[in-house]
């Protein structure tokens, strides 16, 4: 049987969902759902995984019912890393750039229980010796294509045939490494239609390509990269995210504390400044996620501003893609460097204090924080796998 992709933002997690530490309870709504004890008929788990330059891959568990972290157990990692990407439940994979046998992508299989990680045979896969591997983006092809991951790369972009579903072996996309400009971070849209890419080159934009979904193969989209702003001097760009419905690209500006946003043509990929783009964020602006709760009618983006010890808070108009600033934003929060958020109304933060969970407003996105920070040192991506 075929995997089926998940759409994470660059946060990797686990997280049980229970009554206590053994029962566990139909899936809540939102964090102030609560669980009976009386009638525990389903089960849910799900892990939050924080990857960066310590040389340790964590899995943290999430406790209900307050959904605080728990203690995470550690494996070994790459020594540096900048990306990560699930697949389904099932699989996580990693880029690698000093692994011993050259740059490389890691790959493990998820105990779903547990939150434990196992080498997949055969890997790491191992790239070209030039290659840098650094962000990575999965997307869901057609059957039996399967599974493809994206790896930014210095100029290029190394594009992988998963082959999840026949555990047949890993194989290079037809074409790739694909053309690109420098590009550090990428993004796949939640239907698996487009890759965006922020592009590092001056003066900097969005690279976009279309995804064929039987071979896996990038098209540059007609007009890429496009450029962010009317500003011809370079432009430093951080985190690249696509909202919940595929409808717009936003990326992150750390040197001007700043948020860019276009509009996705849905056929052709073509990208539309937003009005009123460059949005306000904080100084350092770079860790960007999208939340959007089931059952809640207003996505929220939240953006780390590392050197201001913020995050930054936004509703989407669902229209036009414009961000609207919350009431209480920016929120008080040190030295952040990663976010993710899971399917049930929380932002999870790594940053000076270690991980620190915060409640998302189902009506309002205001973050509100829970419990206390757990230390962890050194992540610079995060990934949720769970519900």
């Amino acid at each position: 049987m075929m995997s089926r992709l998940v759409p994470v933002v660059f946060i990797a997690l686990g997280l049980s969902l229970g009554c206590g530490t053994t029962r566990v309870c139909d899936l809540p709504a939102s964090s102030s759902s609560t669980c009976s004890c009386a009638a525990c008929p389903a089960q849910f788990y799900a892990d939050i995984y924080a990857l960066g330059n310590n040389g340790k891959i964590a899995a943290f568990p999430v406790e209900t019912p307050d959904f605080n972290l728990g203690t995470p157990t550690t494996m070994t990692g790459p020594a540096s890393s900048l990306g990560m990407a699930q697949v389904g439940d099932e699989f996580l994979y990693a880029s690698d750039p000093q692994n011993a046998s050259g740059p490389s992508i890691d790959a493990w299989t998820i105990n779903v229980q547990t939150g434990a990680l196992t080498a997949v045979s055969g890997w790491p896969f191992v790239l070209a010796p030039s290659a840098e591997p650094r962000g990575l983006a999965a997307a869901q092809g057609t059957e039996p294509a399967g599974e493809f991951l994206y790896v930014a790369d210095t100029g290029t972009i190394d594009a992988l045939v998963l082959n999840t579903g026949t555990q047949g072996p890993v194989a290079l996309v037809p074409g790739s490494p694909f053309a690109s400009g420098t590009n550090v971070n990428l993004t796949v849209d939640p239907l698996s239609r487009f890759v965006f890419a922020a592009d590092e080159d001056a003066p900097g934009g969005v690279l976009a390509f279309t995804i064929d979904p039987n071979t896996g193969v990038l098209t540059a989209v007609p007009g890429s990269p496009f450029a962010i702003g009317s500003n011809s001097n370079p432009v430093s760009l951080g985190q690249i995210a696509v909202d919940t419905t595929g409808s717009f690209v936003y990326v992150t500006l750390p040197a001007t504390g700043q948020v860019a946003g276009f509009s996705i043509n849905a056929s052709s990929g073509v990208l539309t400044p937003i009005p009123g783009s460059l949005f306000v964020a904080g100084s350092g602006a770079s860790a960007i996620a999208v939340n959007q709760a089931p059952g809640t009618d207003s996505p929220y983006v939240y953006v780390a501003n590392e050197m201001a010890n913020s995050i930054s808070a936004y509703g989407i108009n669902a229209t036009t893609g414009v961000l609207t600033p919350l009431a209480s934003s920016p929120f008080a929060a040190t030295g952040v460097t990663a976010l993710v958020t899971d399917h049930l109304d929380h932002l999870y933060a790594h940053g000076a204090s270690g991980m620190t969970v915060f409640s998302i407003g189902s009506n309002s996105g205001e973050l509100t924080p829970i419990g206390s920070p757990v230390a962890f040192s050194g992540a610079t991506v995060l990934t949720y796998v769970g519900p």
